[in-house]
Parts: structure tokens; sequence; C-alpha cells
């Protein structure tokens, strides 16, 4: 597919349905989360490659927040073999199917397999996961969702 902003993300197994925002990678090399302040936003690398687009297309999604759960409360719940869909602004909808769900220490994270180059339509959707680490005021793992474009 060509290029075409995200504009919304539904997941109808666990209820998701929302809006993007662009974000941009930060000063650690990771990807920024989106703002904490709205609970059902995601994020997705805006600089990159877009949902859709051949190569791996990153979105972002908080778990919860201080207040309440948030968009990816129950991203944990997804399976190989459930779909998800991306409405984008050019009208149309990039359908995914998902490979797998696998959570990651953030101290082991593997950048390589999560973030490189692909030839392929793939998207990773990721949020925190784990205990949460009070001292660090963070969870210490990563959930990370692998999927790839379904053929039109």
């Amino acid at each position: 597919m060509p290029r075409a902003i995200p504009t919304r993300l539904r997941i109808a197994k666990i209820g998701v349905d929302a809006p993007f925002t662009g974000l941009k990678i930060g000063p650690s090399g990771a990807l920024e989360p989106p703002p904490a302040d709205d609970t059902n936003l995601v994020g997705w690398h805006a600089a990159g490659i877009a949902p859709g687009q051949r190569g791996t297309a990153l979105i972002a999604g908080h778990l919860d927040t201080v207040t309440a759960p948030a968009v990816f409360a129950r991203l944990g719940e997804l399976e190989a073999g459930d779909s998800f869909e991306v409405a984008r602004a050019d009208g149309t909808v990039a359908v995914f199917l998902i490979d797998s769900v696998e959570s990651f220490r953030k101290d082991d994270f593997p950048n390589q397999r999560v973030y490189d180059d692909t030839p392929d339509a793939l998207v990773r959707l990721i949020t925190c996961a784990g205990p949460y680490d009070r001292a660090a005021k963070d969870y210490t793992e990563n959930l990370v969702v692998f999927a790839h474009l379904q053929p039109r």
C-alpha cells in the first residue's frame, strides 16, 4: 500500500477503537510514548513507516495511567491468528494478521527483531508489561504484538 497517515486503530477482540497521534524517537533512541492524559490514544512513528506500507510500522499505546486502564490494557489477550485494522487518511483500511504476542524485559529488549526494516508490510504494537518497578516508576517489560499485512 502507498504511504498514508493512520487515523484509527481498531482491535475488535479487545474493544480498541482509538485515534492516532504522531510520535518521534527520543534521546534514548526509543520511541516516545503517546501523551498519558488521553487513555484512548495510540501513537505511531510518524517519521517512519506508515501501517500498510512496506517496512516495519511502530504503534505504541499505554497499558494504564495513574488513574485508569489505557488503550492497550488488554493487548496481552491477543493471540496468533487474531486480526486488527488500521484506517488510513486516504480512505483505505489495512488489515493485519497477528503472528505472535511476546513479552521482553526492557533491559534485554530485542531491538533488531522488533525494529529492523523489512521488504514486507509489518506492524509492531508495543506497550508496557510485567511487574511495575516503583523505584524506576516504570514497568519492567514490554509486550510486543508482531503482525503482517493481510493480502487483499
